[in-house]
């Protein structure tokens, strides 16, 4: 059975959306108003596995990231190291999502994508209002735990999982067996993350086709140019800025890092979910990567929740052309501005639902442009979010490498390997390899 060859997991997806894609087209064009499609395909069979494809996901989320960060930190016993990872995590966050919005804004100066004409459309918009700084640093710490867990609030969930560690590190001998136990589960879980991704084709199929039946191609019309202005520029980031500086800082072939990443690209813009991805990055990271728990399970969830390239892009782009559709000149200032306020507000909205608006809503707010201008871009900004998630957990995963080299926790020897980790085989070999060993 292991001399059968098999389709990669890369490859089953990709048919899978290729066919959900081409599916979704043709039921739309050959029957473009019935009821049976809409009601037992588009909203029927496609959405009920596209929806238990994505609640498989997020049922591993908060297990996953507890547990590994758990494990993670209680190998830390020095605070020192502790605080020296989180500050270098965070920091280059915050430097890749400087450089994305810069690159965002200097490209939509350029090109010009936004038209006056374009005003005098029908805008109305409304946004949920952003927590304050205080209710931001205030909601970090979790009055309740469980609570947190039960409502998915990933910085409380990170924040508690690193402080319950580091009480395991620092209780001698029965901080071991709880750090035993906890490493045991951690590789029940990422087994079940292997199973669950064995689901990915059918339920990216699933989630194309609905997505093809459901997408109104008319809404492109009016803002194409803006559309394809942020596609090129979240390209330029993923295939250009993040392989430049995995190669600057840590010397690792940029062409190695694409191959091994595809997997998990797939997963975010079939999910458009950064956390729904995480399963599958952590175990892309430590496998395929070469990237040391310690330091995965303490990124990853991290980037997850305050990494937001390709939504700092989407912003940027976004600013300038409101401004261009409304004609309001900005300056330099206020350009500098929407740099720094958009790259802090990644972190002090982090977890909120419709962050990509609220974002945005917010630095519209700083440099005095019309909230109700989001009404323009709303129409495309489905697909956009597919694109930009894949960008998020490709900066996520770049963040994780660099900062596992500079900590010596990163086997070079299974990343250079083009077949470690690779989950190329199919499910049946899997359990007949571990009924051989």
């Amino acid at each position: 059975m292991s001399n059968n060859k098999t389709l990669g997991l890369t490859s089953k997806i990709l048919i899978g959306m290729g066919a959900g894609i081409l599916v979704g087209l043709l039921l739309r064009n050959l029957f473009p108003e019935s009821l049976f499609v809409k009601d037992y395909l588009t909203e029927g069979l496609f959405n009920v596995i596209g929806a238990i494809f994505i609640s498989s996901l997020k049922m591993l989320v908060v297990p996953l990231v507890f547990v590994s960060l758990v494990c993670g930190t209680s190998s830390l016993s020095d605070p020192s190291k502790l605080g020296r990872l989180g500050g270098k995590t965070i920091a280059f966050y915050l430097f890749t999502t400087a450089i994305a919005l810069s690159v965002a804004i200097l490209l939509a100066v350029i090109i010009h994508p936004g038209s006056a004409s374009l005003a005098s459309s029908t805008m109305e918009f409304s946004v949920k209002e952003a927590p304050s700084l205080s209710e931001v640093i205030i909601n970090i710490v979790p009055d309740n735990p469980v609570q947190a867990m039960t409502q998915g609030n990933m910085l409380q969930i990170i924040l508690f999982a690193v402080i319950f560690g580091f009480a395991i590190s620092h209780i001698g001998e029965r901080g071991e067996r709880v750090a035993r136990f906890f490493n045991d589960l951690n590789e029940v879980i990422m087994r079940v993350v292997t199973l669950v991704m064995q689901l990915a084709p059918y339920g990216v199929f699933a989630l194309m086709a609905k997505l093809s039946l459901t997408l109104g191609l008319e809404t492109f019309g009016s803002v194409v140019k803006y559309f394809l202005l942020v596609v090129l520029v979240l390209l330029i980031q993923a295939l250009i800025v993040y392989p430049t500086l995995l190669k600057v800082f840590s010397g690792l072939s940029p062409f190695m890092f694409l191959r091994k990443i595809r997997d998990v690209q797939l997963f975010a813009f079939s999910t458009a979910s950064s956390n729904a991805t995480l399963p599958v990055t952590i175990e892309t990271s430590e496998h395929r990567m070469g990237v040391d728990n310690k330091i995965a399970s303490f990124t990853l969830p991290l980037g997850a929740t305050i990494n937001m390239d390709g939504t700092a892009i989407m912003q940027g782009v976004a600013t300038v052309f409101i401004a261009q559709v409304f004609g309001i000149d900005l300056s330099l200032t206020d350009y500098a501005m929407v740099v720094i306020t958009a790259t802090l507000a990644s972190i002090g909205t982090a977890g909120v639902p419709g962050v990509g608006l609220i974002m945005l809503a917010m630095v519209l707010n700083q440099v005095g442009l019309p909230v109700e201008g989001i009404a323009l871009i709303i129409g495309v900004d489905r697909l956009l979010d597919m694109i930009r998630t894949a960008v998020n957990v490709t900066g996520d995963t770049v963040a994780t490498v660099v900062i596992a080299k500079s900590e010596n926790a990163f086997n070079e020897d299974v990343f250079n390997d083009s077949q470690a980790g690779k989950a190329a085989t199919s499910f049946e070999e899997q359990v007949f390899n571990s009924k051989n060993k």
